[in-house]
């Protein structure tokens, strides 16, 4: 196997910009939600929409870059016969020392869990969350079109049960990435220099 450029420039510094991102929004979400609090409420909403909209601008050049590269066919489930093979992977074998049942390539980076996982993140989760927030940010404008027998409570809820959903991902996504790799966190060095084994 040969070091190949797995993750390019751009793949690397999205991936982190919108790590970070996230967890300032998890952060001052929490804080909004009383979770605790570290910084004022008024802090914590102010540092919450400005990140949201940094946030979103960046989801643009995200998805502009996946449709213009031809990334966006990474996430496109395949086989049902291979998810379970590596869904029976990550429950039995890994732990047996057999091996992944899925060669991971520059042309095929995500095995079928991952583009399950990742599909359902940009098709429920994401909507979800942008759905809720944008309804909550725009709270008093919601009797001049036509919503204003939407619950606020329920809007919050949904909110941060997204939210939560999105946390229990980034858990998963950690543990995976720090502890399946061949080589001791040889998934995150990747991610950081865009080198990878193929």
């Amino acid at each position: 196997m040969s070091q190949v450029v797995m993750y390019n420039t751009f793949e690397r510094l999205w991936h982190w910009t919108l790590a970070v991102l996230i967890l300032i929004l998890l952060f001052t979400g929490f804080n909004i939600h009383g979770t605790y609090q570290v910084f004022s409420f008024e802090q914590a909403v102010n540092v919450h929409i400005v990140t949201s909209w940094l946030l979103m601008g960046l989801l643009v050049f995200i998805i502009f870059w996946h449709m213009t590269t031809g990334e966006w066919k990474q996430y496109i489930p395949s086989s049902t016969n291979k998810l379970i093979a590596v869904m029976k992977y990550y429950a039995i074998d890994i732990f047996m020392g057999g091996g992944h049942p899925h060669h991971k390539t520059r042309k095929e980076k995500l095995n079928p869990m991952q583009r399950m996982a990742y599909l359902s993140l940009h098709v429920a989760i994401t909507p979800v969350i942008w759905i809720s927030g944008l309804l909550y940010l725009y709270y008093p404008y919601w009797d001049n079109i036509g919503l204003g027998s939407l619950s606020l409570g329920i809007v919050a809820l949904v909110h941060t049960a997204a939210a939560f959903v999105l946390v229990a991902f980034l858990i998963v996504h950690l543990y995976l990435a720090l502890t399946t790799s061949e080589e001791p966190l040889g998934h995150l060095k990747a991610m950081i220099t865009g080198y990878e084994k193929e």
